[in-house]
């Protein structure tokens, strides 16, 4: 087995990456939601992870909005991570995840927002306390999030793309 590289998603990936998403999650809604993010121009950071020159994980970054005091501070929203389900516990979405997490803070990123299983996600630095001072129609346990710098908005309420609320 060749190891697998990850590498910004291109257009010629978009029916793998939906065949990746519809297989991992066994339903076409998070697949929709990709391609609505990408046709809204939401995307701000979307990978794949390749081996042997197919698709096997897709990783989804969308910007998301903090209004806080009358202002709009930039965020992201990681949504979704998928790995083909014949290989998963490979390492793939890990990977995925941590270089999402380089190339976000590169970009001076400050601020990343998932909704997700607490277990997982804590393994990368989110966590609840992080995301339960926003104001969010997900608020909840499974609602949260990473600083990825110290000024990073701690309040105020989440705005997601609107593709979002057709979910």
């Amino acid at each position: 087995m060749s190891a697998f590289i990850i590498r910004p998603a291109e257009p010629k990936d978009r029916a793998a990456i939906r065949a990746v998403e519809e297989r991992a999650f066994g339903q076409a809604d998070e697949a929709d939601l990709v391609e609505r993010l990408v046709a809204d121009g939401d995307v701000v950071l979307e990978l794949v992870a390749e081996r042997d020159g197919d698709v096997r994980g897709h990783v989804l970054f969308s910007r998301l909005r903090v209004v806080r005091e009358g202002r709009d501070l930039p965020a992201v929203a990681l949504a979704p991570v998928a790995v083909d389900p014949d290989h998963q516990r490979e390492g793939i979405g890990t990977e995925l995840v941590r270089e999402g997490h380089l190339r976000l803070m590169a970009e001076h990123e400050t601020l990343s927002v998932v909704l997700g299983d607490p277990t997982y996600y804590g393994r990368f630095g989110y966590a609840h306390d992080r995301a339960a001072c926003f104001e969010s129609a997900y608020q909840c346990d499974a609602l949260q999030a990473i600083a990825f710098e110290p000024d990073a908005p701690a309040d105020g309420r989440l705005v997601y793309p609107r593709a979002f609320g057709a979910l």
